[in-house]
């Protein structure tokens, strides 16, 4: 997998974090990903399938291609191509329809290499908790694309656990998303710095 890229731009008074990724050969595709605060607002994929039989296809190769995309990206970005998409999404956010997916235990979340999530699903027309949403959590950038899932039960409450995945050398990430027939939502936690691992606060999902 290619390690990536990352850039942070200022576009229409937001600051928005710009990450681009080789999703490795299991999954031939390049993606683009735009978030502002951890949530993201675009996403844009772009398959190369068809040209890994190749003989021009090279790690090369492939790096240029992920450069080209997230230069590409990030140059609509300020042309204003993607305006009404980032303003819609930035509305649904806001809007009481749809699910919202928070992480209650963010500062103890790894521990001796083994990844522990306390997830809880919330609805945003009430508050209330969702039952049912499909939860999904990876690591971003480690060297294999690995997605471990849940669902929420009664209490809008799912728990994943897994050992911490062989990571790469380019920016890491730990991102969770949750699916339900009426909306999705995702969030994102970067690891630059090593995660604390005091204990979590009392949650309504232990």
């Amino acid at each position: 997998m290619s390690s990536g890229f990352n850039t942070d731009i200022s576009h229409r008074d937001r600051v928005l974090h710009i990450q681009t990724e080789d999703r490795g050969p299991s999954r031939p595709v390049i993606d683009t990903a735009v978030y502002q605060n951890g949530r993201v607002l675009l996403r844009k994929s772009l398959g190369y399938g068809e040209f890994t039989a190749s003989a021009d296809f090279t790690a090369e190769w492939l790096r240029g291609r992920v450069a080209e995309h997230h230069r590409s990206v990030i140059e609509d970005l300020r042309a204003g191509l993607f305006d009404r998409e980032i303003a819609d999404a930035i509305e649904q956010a806001g809007s009481d329809s749809g699910v919202r997916v928070q992480l209650l235990n963010p500062g103890a979340w790894l521990t001796a290499g083994s990844v522990s999530l306390d997830v809880q699903v919330m609805r945003r027309a009430d508050g209330q908790p969702q039952a049912g949403a499909q939860v999904e959590a990876a690591i971003e950038g480690a060297l294999q694309d690995i997605r471990y899932k849940s669902q929420s039960d009664d209490r809008g409450c799912a728990h994943i656990q897994f050992p911490l995945p062989a990571l790469g050398k380019g920016e890491l990430a730990l991102v969770i998303s949750a699916r339900t027939e009426s909306g999705s939502d995702e969030i994102r936690f970067s690891m630059r710095s090593r995660p604390k691992t005091s204990s979590p606060a009392t949650s309504p999902c232990v």
